[in-house]
């Protein structure tokens, strides 16, 4: 088959389309032609040289894909050849095949297209992981996303809506904020010209800046309120003021998806099949797709990504 590979650390142009063995179907394992992937910040910092593949994943990029089952191994629950679906990757979904563990693999929703699938599996399991099992948003909060145009941040919009919250977003321009708004948000806020913390104050926080961001996360929480920390693009060190976060009552929480043993990222799934998967098959939620770019030229994707203009998900097809 071929992948996307990385020889050494770099720019986008270290991301190159080269013939690769074919992968190894382990028991469990369900093998996926695959249609599509997507791109996700964490593939940039696989790409730098910041984040390797946990121990056993595949060495290329790409963290979901969608496809058609080709072939399933011993002990395989619930899939077959020739099913259409999308799955959760440690790794490997910047290729032409991928092999996968069953519970970590899920139906294409109905009415989705199944290029377009490839981009729920990892924003549907990060918002419904965090946003609902960790800080458990209820009806009526308020729910604070940091980068509300992103991938995650159009996701978590569309679901938090459904369940009956209140969604406030940041977001760097105009443009990105009305389409937030299309998508159900309550509330936009330039983060280039406007103070969050001075304007929401929020039950649940969901933060892909860490650092640079956190004093500001403390400080518009609510009593009782929950911060969730995914991302580091603000960096890794931030102060936090331990006075205001004892008074509030409140608490951090930092979390990653992509190194989660397979029973926790099944649980992550199933419940991602159960809660999410019916409003996109009533079509509450949609997929919002930015591009769709070949996966041959995946740089060209990671250019569109590092440049800050994408609203929702970049697609790279097989």
């Amino acid at each position: 088959m071929h992948a996307i590979v990385i020889d050494k650390p770099g720019g986008p142009e270290a991301l190159q389309w080269r013939e690769v063995p074919d992968p190894e179907l382990g028991r469990g394992d369900v093998l996926i032609d695959v249609a599509a992937s997507a791109v996700n910040r964490a593939d940039v910092f696989q790409r730098l040289g910041f984040y390797d593949p946990p121990p056993g994943a595949p060495p290329y990029p790409g963290l979901e894909c969608s496809g058609v089952v080709s072939e399933v191994g011993p002990d395989v629950e619930g899939f077959a050849p020739g099913d259409r679906v999308c799955a959760l990757l440690s790794g490997g979904g910047y290729a032409e095949k991928v092999a996968v563990p069953w519970q970590q693999v899920m139906r294409v929703p109905d009415g989705v297209d199944l290029v377009e699938a490839a981009g729920l599996p990892e924003v549907a399991c990060t918002v419904w992981s965090n946003v609902f099992m960790t800080a458990r948003l209820r009806k009526g909060e308020t729910l604070l996303v940091h980068g509300g145009a992103s991938g995650i941040g159009t996701l978590a919009v569309q679901l938090a809506k459904a369940f009956g919250s209140r969604v406030v977003v940041t977001a760097g321009s105009p443009e990105k904020i009305a389409r937030c708004l299309e998508l159900g948000a309550d509330e936009g806020i330039d983060y280039r010209r406007e103070d969050f913390a001075e304007k929401v104050k929020a039950d649940v926080i969901l933060d892909i800046m860490g650092g640079k961001y956190l004093p500001g996360n403390v400080k518009a929480l609510k009593t009782g309120g929950r911060l969730v920390v995914i991302g580091m693009q603000g960096g890794a060190k931030g102060e936090l003021d331990l006075g205001a976060l004892l008074t509030k009552r409140a608490s951090v929480h930092g979390t990653t998806l992509r190194a989660r043993p397979v029973d926790e990222k099944g649980v992550i799934v199933r419940g991602v099949v159960d809660n999410v998967w019916p409003l996109v098959d009533a079509g509450v939620i949609r997929p919002v797709v930015y591009a769709r770019v070949p996966m041959r030229d995946a740089a060209e994707a990671h250019r569109i990504l590092e440049s800050g203009d994408h609203i929702g998900k970049i697609l790279l097809v097989s």
